[in-house]
């Protein structure tokens, strides 16, 4: 298959993957979504300077921005985009699949005049700094201890909004929204910020299964006693011990575990038995996690447990390569709906590119073909969205344009060329 013929099947891919959205939407509007994400992998950008150029329109360049512009203020886009990609994504959700929530932010370090801007967490600081911007938070889904990753869900807010209410409200969106298309399918799995009783609560309210790492000064109840996190894991007899390598840029590095766990419930919900894992041989201070899980102190069990937080780092991976692919960083509008449709739509972009066409590269011969255009110096690696990017942008630069060259399909008129996702660790 030349590039020609892979630009055209990627193209009629993309016509199928609008199909989910058409029935939501006008002709026109459905246009417009197939032009913005047809742009951002084309520019591998989300300016809409840079998306209109793309585009190769027979008019100006001003009057295509202004016209996209206009139409990212539909108020409509963000909550259905979003929710038809939840919907699609759910069929990639099994039982055990870890649905991973991160919060993250955007640096507008000389922004100046972009709506709401307002302080974001500062990583040479550890803390909320003077750096401005908007916060996010990604959901992926991913199986424990793998490399593939399905978006399911990204929003952007600002604290400085009117409608702002919390970040614990942001969070609660982020889940209900994946929960309404997996149902309770899934574990969750939270960082350190997620230990709080508001997110506590809306994980038992749901009856949501849940793997959350503790900050050391948590009250628990131990033996009909209040204990603090931090003094129960002196009590916890470490039951296993097994060895993990983790990838540093300077070589392989080999951790050696040892972890337990502890039967314990919150104060403020007596009446839920929950069981915290104590993981030691990571830093100096052991790994608290409190979940839902092991229901026996098996090794099998407590692993599931451990390799699935551990397997949280995906998150990390996504997020840098949703902000490195498609410079979610240079974000450049002067409208808070424009802003959260457009991060609405590069999350549809990046489904696109990662799940809707990256679902298994072994057995894609239209994603193996994407990948050799992408010319990698040292061949495809395992986590190889960046190369999908890649080749997604030269592809449709060189070959061909989006306008008057792709039928959109109403969904399920014609079967998806791509396999459905299977998760591995391979």
């Amino acid at each position: 298959m030349n590039n020609s013929q892979t630009a055209l099947k990627v193209r009629d891919q993309l016509g199928r993957f609008l199909g989910i959205f058409s029935p939501h939407f006008s002709k026109p509007a459905t246009d417009f979504i197939g032009e913005m994400l047809y742009g951002i992998q084309a520019a591998r950008d989300i300016k809409l300077s840079c998306i209109g150029r793309s585009l190769e329109e027979a008019i100006s360049l001003k009057k295509t921005e202004e016209r996209l512009c206009r139409n990212l203020k539909n108020p409509d886009i963000g909550k259905v985009v979003s929710g038809c990609v939840a919907k699609e994504s759910a069929q990639h959700i099994r039982k055990d699949t870890l649905i991973i929530i991160d919060p993250t932010d955007i640096q507008k370090l000389y922004a100046k005049k972009m709506p709401f801007l307002g302080k974001v967490w500062d990583g040479s600081q550890s803390k909320v700094g003077s750096n401005l911007g908007y916060n996010c938070c990604l959901a992926i889904a991913c199986s424990s201890g793998g490399r593939r990753v399905v978006p399911l869900h990204l929003r952007l807010w600002s604290c400085n909004a009117p409608e702002y209410k919390s970040i614990n409200e942001e969070i609660y969106q982020t889940v209900e929204t994946v929960r309404k298309g997996a149902g309770n399918r899934g574990i969750y799995v939270f960082d350190r910020g997620g230990d709080g009783m508001n997110i506590y609560n809306m994980f038992l309210d749901s009856r949501l299964r849940f793997i959350v790492r503790m900050v050391g000064n948590r009250n628990l109840i131990w033996n009909k006693k209040p204990r603090l996190a931090e003094q129960l894991a002196d009590k916890c007899k470490m039951l296993y011990i097994d060895t993990i390598r983790h990838e540093m840029p300077n070589g392989e590095k080999i951790y050696k575990l040892q972890y337990g766990c502890i039967n314990v419930t919150l104060p403020e919900r007596p009446e839920v038995s929950l069981r915290m894992i104590v993981v030691k041989g990571l830093g100096s201070r052991p790994m608290l996690l409190l979940t839902t899980l092991a229901e026996t102190s098996s090794r099998k069990a407590l692993w599931q447990v451990v390799e699935g937080y551990l397997s949280r780092w995906r998150v990390e991976d996504s997020i840098r390569w949703i902000k490195q692919s498609y410079r979610l960083e240079d974000i450049r509008l002067m409208n808070y709906t424009r802003l959260q449709n457009m991060v609405t739509l590069l999350l549809a972009a990046a489904y696109f590119a990662s799940t809707w066409i990256g679902a298994n590269l072994r057995r894609s011969i239209l994603v193996q073909n994407i990948t050799c255009v992408s010319k990698r110096l040292f061949g495809v690696a395992e986590f190889h969205y960046y190369a999908i990017a890649d080749g997604l942008a030269r592809l449709f630069n060189r070959h061909g344009k989006w306008q008057g060259t792709t039928q959109i399909y109403t969904y399920g008129q014609s079967p998806q060329l791509i396999l459905p996702l299977s998760f591995d660790s391979a």
